[in-house]
């Protein structure tokens, strides 16, 4: 496969999902045999793209002005006619549009990955946004992205996939997490022994609910279910001051000092997760993957989330009996979030462990990274007629 060239353009190689994306592929191709070439404005994962064996080609993707889009085109139609590139693969809209017109120049294959919800009302912001649903295939990173791309393009169903990110489950493994790890947080969040730890792993900002897990703990202290658990609330505030200080208002109003805890940026989220018992995700708008709610069950911790958007397909919901790995409540509803959590806050230790043990088996067979990677080689196969996938296969003997 080393005469396989594919190209892969990314604005930055910074710590996103799509980042990241791009480096796993990376990885796959060269255990394919194959050249992985990734045209980018560099960042911090470049070193890890160059140690999966990635060839970074410096170009300013990230720009949306369109002189340079159209400067980008050029160059990129002359890499693939020198570097005989046979596939271009775009995961953002402004690099894409400068990969569509090169491989259309080129007469090449042009894959994206459609991981964005995209909005936009006028006529101009949806020509743009348009780039990334024409593919030769799209990928969508969830069932509900899927939705949304066929509920505003003509893109014909046998041309649009869905692949969901993939996850490495060895990372989230409480085996793997060392006692010390563990206490580390204890000691930083001030867990004493004994209390049950609700996690709420989110940067702090409004939709992703936190207000309404406030309400929601409150109205389990006026239940007196509350118990010895804590809230924590790990994410930054992104510059975002004057919604931590209405959060600290709020619980403070409800009495919950000392129960609700804004612990800041978190830099170990798998031992988190180890250290929770339940984990929220209280979005109130779409998400179209949810990564917390896989990261949450890879730890083997429950889950509860919300109704909208992806995340709520990334669990076994309690209705389908004793396989459930989490909850679904009704989106910004404090009251059913309430329930929910005063249900799960009285489960035994063992059937939540139990619980837990269901949603890290579910991970590991739907969200695991090395099927994500074969399953995007063999997009490429199809639209290339080789065996990336079959080699890959072959190289980790899956």
């Amino acid at each position: 496969m080393s005469d396989v060239t594919i190209l892969q353009v990314v604005p930055r190689l910074e710590t996103g999902g799509s980042e990241q994306s791009t480096v796993e592929i990376t990885e796959a191709l060269t255990q394919a045999g194959a050249k992985a070439l990734v045209a980018t404005e560099g960042g911090r994962l470049a070193t890890a793209l160059e140690t999966a064996g990635g060839e970074i080609i410096e170009l300013p993707v990230a720009s949306k002005n369109p002189v340079t889009i159209f400067a980008n085109a050029r160059r990129l139609a002359k890499l693939v006619e020198e570097r005989n590139v046979m596939l271009l693969h775009a995961r953002s809209r402004a690099p894409a549009w400068s990969a569509y017109l090169a491989a259309r120049r080129t007469h090449r294959p042009f894959v994206t990955t459609y991981h964005g919800a995209y909005s936009g009302r006028s006529r101009l912001k949806k020509l743009y946004n348009s780039v990334m649903a024409r593919g030769d295939r799209v990928i969508a990173n969830s069932r509900f992205t899927a939705g949304l791309v066929r509920s505003r393009y003509p893109v014909p169903p046998e041309h649009l996939q869905v692949i969901h990110r993939g996850f490495d489950v060895s990372a989230f493994d409480p085996v793997t997490i060392s006692p010390e790890r563990i206490a580390r947080l204890r000691e930083a969040w001030g867990i004493a022994p004994g209390q049950r730890v609700v996690l709420q792993a989110a940067r702090l900002t409004r939709w992703k609910g936190h207000l309404h897990t406030i309400e929601a703990a409150g109205l389990l202290k006026a239940r007196g279910l509350l118990g010895h658990a804590v809230f924590i609330f790990a994410g930054d505030t992104q510059g975002r001051e004057d919604y931590r200080a209405e959060l600290d208002a709020e619980f403070a109003a409800a009495g919950l000092t000392g129960i609700v805890r804004l612990v800041g940026h978190c830099d170990d989220i798998p031992a988190a997760f180890t250290l929770a018992d339940i984990a929220v995700v209280a979005s109130t708008r779409a998400e179209t993957f949810g990564r917390t709610s896989i990261e949450s069950q890879a730890a083997a911790c429950p889950v509860i989330v919300t109704d909208v958007g992806a995340a709520s397909e990334n669990v076994v919901p309690q209705v389908a009996g004793d396989s459930f790995t989490g909850w679904v409540v009704p989106a910004a509803n404090s009251v059913a979030l309430a329930d929910c959590l005063g249900d799960a806050l009285t489960v035994s230790p063992q059937r939540l462990a139990g619980i837990g043990r269901r949603a890290r088996s579910h991970v590991r067979e739907h969200f695991a990274l090395r099927e994500m990677q074969r399953a995007t080689l063999a997009v490429y196969d199809e639209l290339l007629c080789t065996e990336l996938a079959n080699s890959f296969r072959s190289f980790n003997s899956f």
